[in-house]
């Protein structure tokens, strides 16, 4: 049968989220005067990112809700003991200066566009509702998608089966007509093809490569190359090269 919908992840997939992210705390530490207290900007850099990473996978765990796993975040990241308005404080500087450097990937809107006709759209992130439903709405994008779930409101994430289950149920589609664009390899690629769903990883920092890999992702490095993964009727893009 058929793809006839197409299931969004966001960040690093449609919006920019590593270059926001990464703008957005070299100005907040500057702001804050700590962006010599790291050594250099970019150990900084690197040390935020580690903390994200260790608190994220407690939250995708659910051994930690959203508003703790942020919270956390900025403990690690200071070694500091900080009460939980503190870090809460702290981290709402910070995304004062992360959304001002919010911005989608330059080719989200085309594809979205070459596709807007022929299928469905939602959205399956493992952030939380009231993040993507703002940045979404922020980037002039909210109305493409009939659906939005995140997985704070879900109580399952990627790459977890009952995730896209339940985000295929939310479309009245079954797995295997459904297409899910992701930019992690695991959680979003194997974890969608493990679902049962259309597996297309997004890799913007590889090459592309020859072949067709038909138990695992289809590997893509820009989405100008989706429509021909989907099999669309579209002039956008060349024939993919995906893996």
């Amino acid at each position: 049968m058929s793809i006839r919908a197409v299931l969004w992840d966001v960040d690093d997939t449609l919006f920019d989220y590593t270059s926001a992210d990464r703008a957005g705390m070299r100005a907040h530490l500057a702001a804050e005067g700590l962006l010599g207290a790291f050594g250099t900007a970019e150990q900084a850099l690197a040390l935020w990112r580690r903390a994200t990473e260790l608190h994220w996978a407690r939250f995708a765990a659910g051994e930690a809700t959203f508003e703790a796993q942020r919270r956390d975040r900025v403990r690690t990241f200071l070694g500091a003991e900080l009460t939980d308005a503190e870090a809460d404080d702290w981290f709402r500087r910070y995304v004062g200066h992360y959304e001002s450097a919010w911005a989608l990937f330059p080719d989200a809107v085309p594809a979205l566009d070459a596709l807007a006709a022929g299928y469905r759209h939602a959205v399956l992130s493992n952030s939380s509702l009231v993040v993507q439903d703002r940045k979404l709405r922020v980037l002039g994008v909210h109305g493409r998608f009939e659906t939005i779930l995140c997985a704070a409101e879900l109580g399952v994430s990627k790459p977890e089966a009952a995730a896209f289950h339940a985000a295929c149920a939310a479309l009245r589609l079954a797995p295997h007509e459904v297409a899910y664009v992701g930019d992690h390899p695991d959680i979003d690629g194997r974890g969608a093809a493990e679902a049962g769903l259309l597996s297309v990883w997004i890799d913007r920092d590889g090459a592309p490569t020859g072949g067709d890999a038909p138990r695992g992702p289809h590997r893509i490095s820009t989405l100008a190359e989706l429509p021909a993964v989907l099999g669309a009727d579209t002039r956008f893009g060349a024939r993919s090269t995906f893996r």
